[in-house]
């Protein structure tokens, strides 16, 4: 089969990295990002063909590869791999290795592998041409069907998914600079190791090499399918330079408009996003829970913290009719948790928040920034586990938030209320924990904090619809100076919810 060509044949525009044959494991991986970091930052040269150049979006997804020609299907092993075309925004060609007993040799393009639909140019492409990334199939939903599990395509980034499950947001091997004056850069995985799997496997092990102006880094995924899908996450990084913000184990995201930033849109759809908000697990402890939103302009926000248990975009809301969206199914985009494998030390979860105007943007991104520096010449060890689900695997014992909404202060419906001008009426729903055992006649309280501002007295009332709480009051700041919001709830000054966490710009 075509897609079983393997050899040393050099990709266009990219010099070859290994011979045939050549014996390989993750510690070799290691030591050439070493020498890489050692030798200097060599940027790709050469560009597309012409006619890969002017390929349009939907020129370029009709451009499709043969699934018969898939690497490992002959061989009937449980899990697959088929190939991406270069063109588009995918302009770099990535070196792509299988290893076999601790062998190494490279999967060769050929045209012949993909099928390039209404696109008239593949008689001219050359056959050096080499492949933008690839997917994996396993049978993810049922036994008889390969589904995709997970994507490795354009710079660091990766998607995977669960079981019934639906593409959303996407992690990420690094993220430099992001959202800083100076501007982000992006680091690019340049060749990809896929292990071929045994027979009967139940999980896949791949290697990736990462290069960029200011890092050069070695990978191991080790990909286990299922309900939640974990990637155990290996990185060895060398950066050659100072790095200003590092943003390790980071995820990119969408949040175009949600229950708590109801847009200016005229759209069916309540809710489009693929995720609704930022939760936290904090070394001491502490459970957080920040709304996501699609702000005025570019917003920061840093969650200060020591050794961090888990953080992570999630979807919570599964509900169909909360999005109404039968073709981008928002209530199957995974939430994806990041759960550190090792002590991570001092240093900050980062959530960067931007502005859009078209929900095809993802504009969300988390990411964990040390404090330690990152300078030139050091050695960093990273491990941590990724997972793709439709319910974190590591949820508090204490109450959710549920909801979070806003609206004009003062009473509902009443338009020329006096209190309701200039000021924003929260109404934030808990449930789950201790709330669905309380009687509704339980003292429960809400303590609600801001940074500026005056607020109403919250009142925290039952809730028996959801058998959980709801507290609402109305916030009243003068400027447009943000406001930081903290609400939790206590029954007898015992703390029974996480914390919800929102900044509210008037």
């Amino acid at each position: 089969m075509a897609a079983s060509s393997l050899g040393t044949g050099p990709l266009w525009a990219a010099p070859s990295i290994a011979e045939e044959g050549a014996a390989f494991s993750f510690e070799t991986l290691v030591e050439r990002a070493r020498a890489m970091a050692a030798e200097g930052y060599q940027p790709p040269s050469g560009d597309l063909p012409d006619a890969l150049e002017a390929v349009d979006y939907d020129e370029y997804r009709d451009i499709r590869y043969n699934p018969d020609e898939a690497l490992w299907r002959d061989l009937e092993l449980p899990f697959h791999a088929q190939f991406f075309h270069l063109g588009a925004h995918f302009n770099r060609p990535v070196h792509i290795f299988e290893v076999v007993e601790g062998m190494a040799r490279e999967v060769l393009y050929d045209p012949k592998l993909f099928d390039f639909g209404s696109n008239g140019f593949h008689d001219g492409l050359p056959e050096t041409l080499g492949f933008a990334g690839f997917r994996l199939h396993h049978q993810l939903n049922r036994p008889d069907y390969f589904d995709e599990l997970a994507v490795f395509l354009g710079a660091s980034y990766f998607r995977a998914l669960g079981k019934d499950q639906q593409y959303g947001l996407s992690a990420r091997g690094l993220a430099i600079d992001t959202a800083l004056q100076k501007g982000e850069e992006f680091p690019y995985f340049t060749a990809f190791w896929l292990e071929r799997p045994a027979d009967g496997a139940t999980e896949m092990r791949l290697y990736a090499l990462l290069d960029s102006p200011s890092v050069a880094g070695a990978y191991s995924f080790l990909i286990r399918p299922g309900v939640n899908t974990s990637i155990e996450t290996q990185a060895v990084l060398f950066p050659r330079a100072a790095i200003e913000k590092l943003g390790i184990a980071p995820m990119t995201s969408m949040f175009f408009f949600g229950e708590a930033d109801p847009s200016d849109h005229d759209d069916f759809r309540p809710q489009v996003h693929d995720s609704e908000g930022l939760s936290l697990w904090t070394g001491a402890g502490e459970w957080i829970w920040r709304p996501l939103v699609n702000p005025r302009r570019l917003r920061v926000s840093s969650f200060l913290d020591e050794n961090p248990r888990g953080f992570g975009l999630l979807q919570r809301d599964r509900d169909f009719s909360h999005y109404l969206d039968l073709e981008a199914r928002y209530d199957r985009r995974p939430s994806l948790w990041v759960e550190p494998t090792e002590d991570w030390g001092r240093g900050a979860v980062e959530l960067v928040e931007i502005p859009t105007l078209e929900e095809i943007h993802d504009n969300i991104v988390a990411f964990w920034v040390p404090e330690q520096p990152v300078e030139a010449g050091s050695e960093w060890r990273l491990s941590y586990r990724l997972h793709w689900c439709l319910e974190s695997p590591q949820r508090p014992d204490e109450a959710e938030v549920w909801g979070t909404r806003t609206g004009d202060a003062g009473v509902p419906g009443v338009e020329d209320e006096a209190e309701g001008e200039g000021g924003r009426k929260f109404v934030i729903d808990f449930g789950g924990g201790r709330l669905e055992e309380l009687p509704a006649d339980s003292p429960v309280i809400a303590e609600v904090t801001i940074s500026r501002g005056e607020i109403t007295t919250p009142v925290a009332q039952y809730n028996p619809v959801m058998k959980g709480w709801r507290v609402f009051f109305d916030l009243h700041a003068d400027g447009d100076e943000v406001v930081e919001l903290r609400c939790i709830l206590k029954l007898d000054s015992e703390i029974i919810s996480e914390t919800w966490s929102y900044q509210w710009t008037p």
